[in-house]
């Protein structure tokens, strides 16, 4: 009975950030039950596996153009009807996926639920930083990214199941009935977040699209975007395109293997996700980025050269850890530059810039593969990402560590400045 009363004051407290986490949940718990689904949905049309991948690529590239949109939403009807709205889209484009006759429409489907999905983590994202200070931020943040990397790593199970009892379109039906019921709960339960700690002179904010220009024009909040950018293309260019056809080919690792190791990097990623969020409060955001940066390259750099199934463990291994202590920083480190009323411009511009990395890692590095090779399209991810740790490093400015703040006003003028650059 005491664990029952200490839950019930905790979601007294965090009534706010319990309700995003169940969204995001259930959001991401759809995406990875069909992620094993679409590919075969996809092969029934009778289309060639270049037209198969459109169907993924296309996905993100619907993120990358909806991720303004939901911030200009955000910032006119409110938080929670971003949250609700996407929500409701997500549902249409996944019954359309179930019910498409024909590939193109399954296609745009697939671009549907990709918006939906993009208004969901964007908002997402704005309603923490909303209810956050710089001194929590980074933990409720790791929160979060916890239960995301969860739904993703666990969605295909279900998904995989549903499909070969109920059909290929069942998993889409069981998204879309699912997800309904959470946008409704959504738009009932979830408090409005915008103007929540907005701070003086929030009201004489410019129009969004100012907002956005002036964001995009502040080199902190660039070089944030630039190692979110380099992350999101390494990942899904590099270890989710690259990786599997170099361990296959050059080491001669079966499918298992292969899924063992992807496998292990989510749960890598989730063990350490907050962990690395304390990290981010106490020694500040630039502690973490930089080190989880340069860790990710020198991951990308074993894989090029792993001989052995061991080693590509190990290769895993490292990038699991990388990824996982990155997870909340680089979007802390974007609200803590975001001017005061600004949440929902910075998250939006910030999603965007890095989902733009989804749209370009799969296809440039499949194209520079078979240009020049696997692994030196490997050793130039590495680089780049290395390339974009060491400029963070050198040039953002740090926006909040535990120890300046403790220093008195020191502390303060510390985020002040950084945020003036």
């Amino acid at each position: 009975m005491h664990r029952v009363s200490d839950l019930g004051a905790w979601y007294r407290r965090n009534r706010i950030l319990a309700w995003v986490c169940a969204v995001i949940a259930v959001n991401q718990l759809g995406f990875g039950s069909i992620v094993p689904v679409v590919p075969l949905y996809a092969e029934t049309f009778g289309v060639s596996q270049a037209l198969i991948g459109l169907t993924i690529a296309v996905y993100g590239l619907a993120r990358f153009l909806a991720a303004v949109p939901a911030g200009r939403i955000a910032d006119g009807p409110g938080r929670r009807w971003t949250l609700a709205l996407g929500g409701g889209v997500t549902v249409l484009g996944n019954l359309l996926c179930a019910v498409a006759p024909t590939y193109p429409l399954f296609l745009a489907a697939r671009f549907v639920a990709g918006a939906g999905a993009a208004m969901v983590l964007t908002g997402g994202q704005i309603i923490l930083a909303d209810i956050t200070t710089q001194a929590t931020r980074g933990r409720t943040m790791a929160i979060y990214q916890s239960v995301f990397l969860f739904a993703v790593g666990v969605g295909p199970l279900p998904g995989g199941v549903m499909a070969e009892y109920g059909g290929l379109a069942f998993p889409f039906y069981a998204y879309a009935a699912v997800g309904s019921v959470v946008a409704l709960l959504t738009l009932a339960r979830l408090p409005e977040t915008k103007g929540l700690r907005a701070g003086v002179g929030a009201t004489a904010r410019p129009p969004f699209a100012q907002q956005v220009r002036l964001l995009t024009a502040t080199p902190a909040f660039l070089l944030v975007s630039l190692v979110a950018f380099g992350n999101a293309f390494a990942r899904t260019g590099a270890l989710f395109n690259l990786v599997p056809t170099l361990a296959q080919s050059r080491i001669g690792l079966s499918e298992s293997q292969i899924g063992l190791g992807l496998a292990l990097v989510s749960i890598g990623g989730l063990a350490v996700a907050y962990p690395s969020g304390l990290l981010v409060d106490r020694f500040g955001r630039k502690a973490v980025i930089v080190p989880a940066t340069l860790l990710s390259a020198t991951a990308l750099a074993l894989f090029s050269v792993a001989p052995n199934f061991a080693w590509y463990l190990v290769s895993c291994s490292v990038w699991a850890a990388a990824s996982g202590v990155s997870g909340a920083a680089p979007a802390a480190y974007a609200a803590d530059v975001a001017p005061p009323g600004m949440n929902a411009a910075a998250m939006g511009a910030f999603r965007m810039l890095a989902d733009a990395g989804y749209v370009v890692g799969p296809a440039l590095l499949g194209w520079t593969a078979d240009l020049v090779g696997t692994n030196a399209s490997l050793y130039g991810t590495a680089l780049l990402l290395a390339a974009c740790g060491l400029s963070f490093a050198r040039f953002a400015p740090e926006t909040y560590a535990a120890r300046a703040t403790a220093a008195g006003s020191g502390g303060a003028d510390v985020v002040h400045r950084a945020r003036c650059r």
